[in-house]
Order: C-alpha cells, then structure tokens, then sequence
C-alpha cells in the first residue's frame, strides 16, 4: 500500500443522486453522495451487493442504463463539472481521462476481435494515434502489465486467454491513454489467488508508474487493507463511514463496518481450534473411511483439423487418491484448472473417469445410470452458482421436494411437511409477512437464500456426503459467514462429511479438518490442516498461502512469495506421459509430494 504522495483533488462528487425508473416511481438508488479523490490516490469504495458500489461508479462515467439518471450533484473532474455533458464531450473523457475496468473481462473484450485490435482501436479513438505508432503503444501497455510473449498475445482473441491474463489485457487497455482516475469495479472477484496477488501488487506499481489515481471497488476487507489509502463503506446507496484504511480497521465508528469486518475470514485466526471430526485423536478405533479414490484420472482429447481428430489432451486429475472419513471436512484447495470440480463430478458419475471410487464400501466404477440412484441418495452436491443451480420456472418449494419425488420418499402433504421442515434446518421461515415462502420462485431470493435453498434440497435425502464447490465464493462476506455457520450447524447436527472445494485459503482454514491442495489434477500436499497451515512443506502451498491478502493494513508483508506468469495448463500433447512423484509421509498425517528445490 502507497502513501499519498500530495493531497491533489483529481475528482470530486458533491452530493450525488442517482434514481432509477420503476413502475411505482423514481427509486433512490445513490442518496447524496460525497468523496474526494486526490491525486496519486487509492479510494476504496467497499460494501456489500446491492449497496450502490457500481453504480457510483457508472454514474462518473455516464454509463447508466437509460432507466437511471443522475439527478441531483457534481462530479467534478479537475474542476470541472462533468454532468450534463454531451456524449460525444464524454467519450473524450472516457478512456483519456477516466477509464473503468470492469468485473467480467471475458464480457467486457470483444470477442470477434484480437486483443491486438481492440488495444489500437482504443488508442486511435482516444488519442488519434494510427498504424505502427498505435501498435507499438499496445505492446507497450501489454509488457507494462507483465502479459508474456505480447506479440503472440496482440494476434490471439479473448477465449485463447487465461481469466488472469484477460484482466490484464484490460488494465493495458484502461492505461494505455494515460488516465488521471481508473475505476476499477471487482477486478480480482474471479481471479484466483495467487493472480489476484499479482493484478493487485501490479495496480500499486502501475500507479506509481503512470501517477494514476485509482478507486476501486471490492467486497473483499483483504483486499481494501492491502490496496487503499482512503475508504469509504456504502450501505443502501448512502456512506456509512469514510476514514483513511487504518483508522478504520482499528477504530471502525459504526456498528455496520464493524459487523462487516467481524465477518471477514482472515487467514490463521482459526490455526488453534482443535479440529472436531469424529476419527481424529482416536487412534484406538479403525476408523473406515466413508469414501475412497484410488487411482482416480480422468482425461479430455481436444479436438481439431479438418476431420475433427484428437490433437492434444486435458489431463485434468491424474492418479489421484484420497479418504474422507464419517463426520469429516476435506478440503480441495488449488487455482482454477486444478482439477477441483472434475473430482467432485467424478464422485457423482456426471463424467467418464477411470480408477476406483468408494462409498460405504461400494464401488461406482461401471455403474448403470439406475444403478447409481441409490448411490445419489448417498451424496449430494451444492454448485457455486445457486441462481444457475435452481430452475426460474419452478417454485423453491418443489424444486426443494423434487429429490424426495424422483427417489419416491415423499408425495402429498408429507412432501409438503418434510420440505417445510428443510427450510426451517436452513434458516428461511416457511412463511414471511403472510405468504409462504415455498411458494416462491428462486429470482424472488437473494444470493445468500439462494445457496440455503440449495443447502436444504442437497440435505432432502438425508446423504452422508455433501459435495460443495465453490459454494461460498460468489457470496458477500456476511453472508458468506452465515453459510459457513450453517454447514458448521448441519454437521454437528447430522454427523455429515464434507468434501469442500474452494480456492479461497482463508475459508478453508475455517471449516476444514484436513486440507488437500492441488495443482495439475495431483494432490500436491495433504494434511490435518493446523498442521498444513503453520508448516506448509510444498512450495506451492507456500505460495497460495503467501499470495492471501491480510484483512489487516498494519501489517506490511516484504519478500512475498508470488508466482510469475500464468497458472500451468493441462493441456499437453498426445503422446506426453505423465510423471507422478512419490508420497511422502513427514509426520501427524501430514504427506507431501516430492518436488526439486
């Protein structure tokens, strides 16, 4: 994190209102809204969803939707008041004086155009720069955002880019003209960690480099205390409290900022609660394990050419084994391509896999489609997703009861009692002012009710395994801790394994007994996870640790440990065979692959 090097106004927004058009009336979206923004600066506009983030945001730029408008205010960009302006004076704005980089980068970039073209056509529009000289400052902005092999990447379209790597094709793009402000809105919410790291740390440098004022926009408190000078915390489009960074984390004044900090997993705030799974300190018993992979691969041929033949190969989970025990929270960590998701879809059949998969002793390996429907009943799985997880057409209610109808438990009014009874376990009254809730449909929910919804129709059939990937990671911080609460509840409840598939180290360290971290389809480093978390052996491991940002801004951390470049691709060629390194046991459970210093 930077100091402020002067105390420059670049922006300032003086008592913003922005409303939008609804059939009762204008609603109130941004109530008054005021902030300053120096230069050389970095202000955090941080806050939950639907809190008015993004809008102030859109409002700065002039992008609202036409059913929004400012309608009370100033944004005042050096001086000058920008509202009202013509959109052709805003596009002279745009991009040379404040450019926005936004949440999504894969719907942000064109995708009938290279990255190359999209880069010289934001140059040539904003500073009538043309031919070689405009390409020669795209490879410029792309080298200054550290994209390897930047020629290649000017010629190569969105999709054959990495999630990290198209972030960094639109930080180029914001800087290749220089701005005085970036808005940058959620740019690491997608990233994994070890490349949210990297955009982070290079943000910092590229405002140092180009004296570029930044507000960014987050819901992640690792993030503010690492990047901001100054923050401001918004709640239902108004300020709750702006301070600089560390008086707020230290001295929060309102009961919101402080229920919000409250809520913030932080990294090794956990590494002493003795962890609570049934077979652990018990080594008296045999413990059976209640699911076993041996062996476990599975493979994709990528195909190509005019015939469409095998041209090169996805090697997504390579001779993977593990155990996950009665009562028990594994956890599978590691970057997207990892391998994570495919073995949660391999326990459920849902794609080819060869090896040997066990649950309560039964092996799945050739299973028939019918065969497997008592084995579902077994384990069930939460996607990250719950709004693409949950039928729109259809009521919570039956989508809740249609488990117990397809597995025929349940029909009638007993459907209806035990569906009401799984919404109560998850924490949603059956009735709210009078209407019932399972009644409903899902877009009437927010996220966070979403997810309990999908909590109470994976716990309908009463399984013994809950899959969830991802399941938290799209959720407000709050409202993340309130599911983590839950599942914490349900297992003590229910004596329910986990198998819990995340990136996100510091929710882990919360609710995992053991943690196994990936990377490439293989187990990299697997053990009770105090242990992995004081004393990770593997340096991977060590870099996924290093790379978590600290919800703490006093602490400075020097000589962190982060990757260069993009995560390592499965996909190799036909003919590449696979090294697999031997296990090693270094003690407590604690197994490490071997690696080369």
């Amino acid at each position: 994190m930077s100091s402020i090097k002067s105390a420059t106004p670049i922006l300032e927004v003086r008592n913003l209102i922005t409303q939008v058009a609804t059939p009762i009336g204008a609603k109130t979206i941004i109530d008054n809204l005021s902030f300053t923004l120096n230069s050389e600066e970095t202000l955090c506009i941080a806050g939950e969803s639907g809190s008015g983030k993004s809008v102030t945001a859109l409002s700065i730029m002039g992008l609202l939707p036409p059913s929004a408008r400012v309608t009370q205010g100033k944004i005042l960009l050096e001086g000058q008041n920008i509202i009202g302006l013509s959109d052709r004076q805003m596009q002279n704005i745009r991009g040379s004086d404040i450019a926005m980089i936004f949440q999504e980068p894969m719907t942000s970039l064109n995708p009938v155009m290279s990255i190359g073209n999209q880069l010289i056509e934001a140059i040539s529009t904003h500073q009538n720069i043309y031919g070689r000289a405009a390409e020669a400052i795209a490879l410029s902005s792309l080298d200054a955002v550290r994209i390897n092999e930047s020629k290649k990447r000017m010629k190569q379209y969105p999709h054959e880019l990495s999630g990290g790597m198209r972030q960094r094709v639109m930080i180029a793009m914001a800087l290749s003209c220089n701005p005085k402000v970036l808005i940058a809105d959620e740019p690491t919410t997608a990233l994994d960690v070890t490349i949210q790291a990297q955009t982070l740390s290079l943000m910092n440098d590229l405002k140092r480099d180009f004296n570029t004022s930044i507000i960014l926009i987050t819901h992640d408190m690792g993030v503010v205390a690492e990047m901001a000078d100054n923050v401001i915390v918004m709640h239902q489009g108004k300020i709750i409290e702006s301070q600089p960074v560390k008086d707020l984390f230290v001295t929060p004044k309102e009961t919101y900022t402080k229920n919000l900090l409250a809520a913030v997993p932080k990294l090794g705030s956990f590494k002493d609660i003795p962890p609570i799974a049934k077979h652990v300190g018990k080594s008296s018993e045999i413990i059976k394990p209640l699911i076993e992979v041996r062996d476990l691969t599975v493979r994709f041929d990528i195909k190509g050419g005019l015939l469409q033949r095998p041209i090169s190969r996805v090697h997504a989970v390579e001779n993977l084994s593990f155990d996950l025990f009665p009562g028990e929270t594994l956890a599978l960590v590691g970057e997207s391509g990892c391998g994570k998701s495919t073995i949660g879809k391999s326990l459920t059949n849902l794609i080819p896999w060869s090896g040997s998969i066990k649950i309560d002793g039964q092996e799945l390996a050739g299973l028939s489609s019918r065969e497997m429907l008592p084995v579902r009943r077994k384990m069930q799985m939460v996607f990250q997703d719950p709004h693409a997880a949950l039928d729109p057409r259809m009521t919570v209610g039956d989508l809740v009861g249609e488990p117990l109808l397809i597995h025929k438990l349940a029909s009638g009014s007993e459907l209806r009692d035990r569906v009401e009874k799984l919404f109560i376990q998850v924490g949603l009254s059956p009735d709210i002012m009078g209407q019932s809730v399972m009644d409903r449909h899902p877009h009437e929910f927010s996220g966070g009710q979403r997810q309990r919804i999908c909590i109470a129709r994976a716990l309908s059939l009463e399984p013994k395994v809950i899959i969830a990937d991802e399941s938290v990671s799209a959720l407000d911080v709050s409202v993340q801790a309130q599911v983590l609460d839950l599942l914490q509840e349900i297992q003590d409840e229910l004596d329910i394994s986990y198998l819990f598939i995340s990136h996100d180290m510091a929710v882990v360290e919360q609710v995992c007994h053991r943690v196994a971290v990936m990377l490439l389809g293989q187990i990299v480093e697997c053990g009770p996870r105090d242990v992995v978390f004081n004393n990770p052996q593997h340096p991977y491991t060590k870099r996924l640790l290093d790379a978590v940002p600290i919800a703490d801004p006093t602490i400075v951390r020097k000589d962190r440990n982060l990757p260069t470049g993009e995560v390592p691709s499965p996909i190799q060629a036909l003919d590449y065979v696979p090294v697999i390194s031997e296990f090693r046991h270094i003690g407590k459970g604690h197994f490490v692959r071997y690696f080369q210093e």
